[in-house]
């Protein structure tokens, strides 16, 4: 009996090892959402950003979601807060393009002429153009700064009636927000209803995003959605929007919750939750893939370069007063969104904090460096406070140095000011000029928020070289 009870002990020794190793091995990572919660807060204490709010899902499901921090009006933000996400808009316009390539109205192939007459530019390669190449940016359409003001798609589409290409379509990658105002008149056009409406009856509602919309123009009021920041020397300011029309190439407002939704979508082979197909396999895979002359870009999705691992299909956004990030993780079958209430030049901030979240689905331990931006500003305000005293210093020695040239000709003399007409020419003009071209509606305020700490900057050498530029001449002229 003893030695049957030690076989039979024995042989459990060395089975139960076995029947556990396998699951160990394939055990999947759990994620901490404390850990998620520290790694942002901490972010957004470090650069000084009013806030985020975020979504994980996993193969479909959610997993996470939160807001951190604030908006403008001093309320907590939260998984349900409005938020402008930008160039991720261009995934939801390529999504409606395939939809429609789905149900057989439209090919992937087809001139976009033949679909959209109305589109007409000062170039005979625009018949080549066509709708795969507009998808995947490979087109040739410039993608210019500065564009005449426009309310609708329409009036968008023909005011590129002059415009030319800049390369023989299909020929290389070159990003333009042209080409998705192109494809969301397209979608009008093609399906008898505003891009809008669309998306929220196509896309929206059979999701769920209940709280998500499309707007033409930043200008428009959306209730709910509070005025986004811009950063400066490691610090945020409440901003107005640059006022643009941005219909099918960034006007979409969400949640991190709706988001997720969107997500779950595509981590689900293009099945919402209740099981119903809004895109073929087929196409959605097209999406993801790289194209012809393009094998960074698919369909509204941007393809990670070798060196990031894991490898991940992505799409980021920027507006001047919010980022944002998605990311799909094939390998792991997860997705993320960051989306931000702030604008920093410097650095694609909803990005960092995406790779981060990646990292601690994958086991990592992500690390959070020292502000870029905020060296970047405090250095900037360096040189700003450095140059001030050096341009005091020279308007009070302006009558000296008149004295020391008095005698030279009047050109030689003014030979002698041009460094200082030469910087006030150039940031007058981009102060001043910039903004008006082409009925742009851009203000200097506008300008000004780009990039704050920069623009204070240049700002300074304008007001000194005009001071000094005048004081000079005014010295030369005195008897």
């Amino acid at each position: 009996m003893r030695i049957r009870l030690y076989i039979i002990f024995m042989v459990m020794v060395f089975l139960i090892p076995l029947t556990f190793y396998p699951s160990l091995v394939n055990a999947e990572i759990i994620i901490e959402t404390g850990d998620i919660d520290e790694y942002v807060t901490n972010y957004l204490k470090r650069n000084g950003l009013p806030g985020a709010s975020i979504v994980i899902v996993k193969d479909g499901k959610l997993v996470y979601e939160k807001g951190y921090g604030h908006d403008s009006e001093g309320k907590p933000l939260t998984e349900n807060s409005l938020m402008r996400i930008a160039s991720v808009s261009k995934s939801f316009t390529a999504f409606s393009v395939l939809q429609l390539v789905d149900v057989g109205k439209i090919n992937l192939d087809d001139s976009i002429v033949k679909h959209l007459t109305e589109l007409t530019m000062d170039d005979s390669r625009l018949e080549e153009v066509t709708i795969r190449h507009l998808l995947s940016h490979t087109s040739g359409i410039p993608n210019p700064v500065i564009v005449p003001k426009a309310d609708t798609l329409k009036e968008r589409i023909g005011s590129l009636h002059d415009w030319k290409l800049q390369r023989n379509p299909g020929e290389e990658f070159a990003y333009s927000n042209a080409n998705y105002w192109i494809l969301a008149r397209l979608v009008e056009v093609i399906s008898g209803m505003e891009f809008p409406d669309y998306l929220d009856e196509k896309i929206f509602s059979p999701l769920g995003m209940n709280d998500t919309l499309s707007t033409d123009n930043s200008t428009d009021p959306v209730q709910g959605l509070t005025q986004g920041y811009v950063t400066a020397y490691g610090s945020a300011f409440p901003w107005s929007e640059l006022e643009q029309m941005f219909s099918g190439s960034g006007g979409i407002i969400t949640t991190a919750s709706d988001i997720g939704k969107w997500l779950s979508m595509h981590t689900n082979e293009g099945e919402n939750r209740y099981g119903e197909k809004l895109l073929s396999k087929s196409l959605l895979e097209e999406s993801y893939s790289p194209q012809p002359g393009s094998e960074k870009y698919g369909f509204g999705w941007y393809l990670s370069s070798p060196h990031i691992k894991p490898s991940r299909i992505s799409h980021s956004g920027s507006l001047t007063t919010a980022q944002s990030q998605q990311d799909i993780v094939p390998s792991s079958g997860y997705a993320v969104a960051v989306m931000l209430n702030s604008f920093t030049t410097t650095i694609q901030h909803a990005y960092e904090i995406s790779s981060g979240i990646i990292q601690l689905t994958e086991g990592q331990i992500p690390e959070i460096k020292a502000s870029r931006p905020q060296i970047i500003d405090l250095s900037l305000g360096f040189i700003t406070l450095i140059y001030l005293i050096l341009g005091i210093k020279g308007i009070i020695r302006s009558k000296k140095w008149s004295n020391r040239y008095r005698h030279y000709p009047t050109w030689r003399y003014c030979l002698r000011l041009m460094p200082q007409i030469i910087s006030v020419f150039i940031i007058g003009w981009l102060f001043l000029i910039v903004p008006n071209l082409q009925g742009n509606s851009s203000t200097m305020k506008d300008v000004f928020g780009i990039w704050p700490a920069a623009m204070i900057f240049l700002i300074v050498v304008f007001l000194i070289g005009v001071i000094v530029t005048v004081m000079r001449v005014l010295s030369r002229n005195e008897k």
